[in-house]
């Protein structure tokens, strides 16, 4: 609670409000821009507030002053100073005694790179009037909404929120034991959007409610498995998904007289709705409850330790053998081996084996350097798989590549 007064002082009475009513109807989490500074970051941050940044960090082209803009984004300012972007740390502690929240930095603000012999500042110099804020109109429905004004995000939104609830990996026979579409009006062979299906499963995951907001589920059909490139190992099951569907009516029984004039007990599946389909479904398909909205903050950082022995093992969506900026990749890495949300990570395409024939007679067999050719970003890991964002590469990302800590 004392984060979202903290999130709306400031606003009118009406806008404040209307935010309390917001927070209290949707959300539980803190919003991205109020999630806390990890330990890491703010010791990373007080060292170089002490002395500043050496000017051999500094982006060459690093200009001396910047106007915030709308459409900035945390990882591109970072960018614009740092030679190494994921060493986001460093650019907030240049200038941390001006801004007490990493994750507030606002349009309109003016960041002022100062230099001092061998090492560099960044003081952020505040635009006329206050920080730009907003009143929120709220109407009476449930939606989902951080309580965040109108600070920088670390990323552009739009290019992780659709993975967010979309990809899943499970364990080994999660999927075959969910419920599953058993019929749909009319016999249809082909389900989309707008049509009624019929299901069966546990009572409990299909049982209606008696009050609240109806049940959502997300369809989803063929866990795939993802193994590791090399050994052929599998670490787990990709599953495809293909929509939601909201429950209408629970799982249950009938009784039913047979031509002998008795009484027999026979099972009556669950109704749903298709809400939203991203491709069509049919029987056999499979229901898995929809999880809660996490609002994540993605604080882009490198890895404390090293990361041994990780590799890309799928493409995530239709099959490409190269995948390229802003598209989403597999790693056989997750929690398990200390992978967060947020983790910055250096993409290296494996050097080519060949036989040296520079001298007359030399027959050697060699393999050329792993050349760095790109970063990502981890922002959902599972405990041995993690999803992945391409950031940036230079000749795209195939299975196989390797991906280390980009210190």
């Amino acid at each position: 609670m004392m984060a979202q007064r903290e999130a709306v002082s400031g606003r009118p009475p009406f806008a404040m409000c209307a935010a309390a009513v917001l927070a209290a109807a949707v959300l539980t989490a803190l919003p991205a821009t109020a999630q806390p500074v990890t330990p890491a970051q703010r010791s990373t941050a007080d060292q170089v507030a002490q002395s500043g940044v050496p000017l051999s960090e500094i982006a060459p082209n690093a200009p001396d002053t910047y106007t915030v803009k709308l459409g900035d984004t945390l990882w591109a300012i970072s960018r614009m100073y740092l030679l190494s972007p994921w060493r986001w740390p460093e650019l907030w502690g240049m200038n941390m005694h001006e801004v007490n929240n990493p994750h507030r930095i606002y349009p309109g603000q003016v960041l002022v790179l100062e230099k001092t012999g061998d090492r560099a500042r960044l003081r952020v110099q505040q635009a006329q009037g206050d920080v730009p804020t907003e009143t929120i109109r709220v109407s009476p429905r449930v939606r989902i909404q951080s309580l965040a004004d109108t600070s920088l995000p670390t990323l552009q939104p739009h290019l992780i929120e659709p993975f967010l609830a979309e990809p899943v990996i499970l364990e080994g026979g999660v999927l075959e034991r969910a419920p599953r579409i058993v019929a749909a009006p009319d016999n249809r062979v082909l389900i989309t959007r707008g049509d009624r299906i019929y299901a069966r499963g546990s009572e409990s995951a299909l049982a209606a409610r008696a009050t609240g907001p109806s049940e959502e589920f997300r369809v989803f059909r063929s866990a795939t498995p993802l193994r590791h490139p090399i050994t052929k190992a599998v670490l787990g099951y990709e599953a495809q998904y293909l929509g939601k569907a909201v429950l209408v009516r629970g799982e249950g029984t009938e009784s039913v007289l047979t031509s002998g004039g008795e009484g027999r007990v026979t099972a009556v599946p669950a109704t749903l709705d298709v809400v939203s389909a991203r491709s069509e479904m049919r029987v056999g398909d499979r229901l898995l409850p929809e999880p809660g909205r996490q609002l994540v903050s993605y604080t882009p950082r490198a890895p404390q330790g090293p990361v041994e022995g990780a590799m890309v093992v799928s493409m995530y969506g239709d099959a490409v053998a190269l995948a390229g900026q802003n598209q989403v990749v597999v790693i056989n890495k997750g929690t398990a081996d200390g992978l967060q949300a947020g983790h910055i990570l250096a993409i290296e395409k494996a050097g080519t084996s060949l036989v040296d024939r520079s001298q007359p007679g030399e027959r050697t067999q060699i393999k050329l350097p792993n050349e760095r050719n790109g970063l990502m970003m981890v922002f959902r890991p599972f405990e041995r798989l993690s999803y992945a964002l391409i950031l940036e590469t230079n000749e795209g990302v195939k299975v196989g590549d390797r991906v280390i800590s980009p210190r």
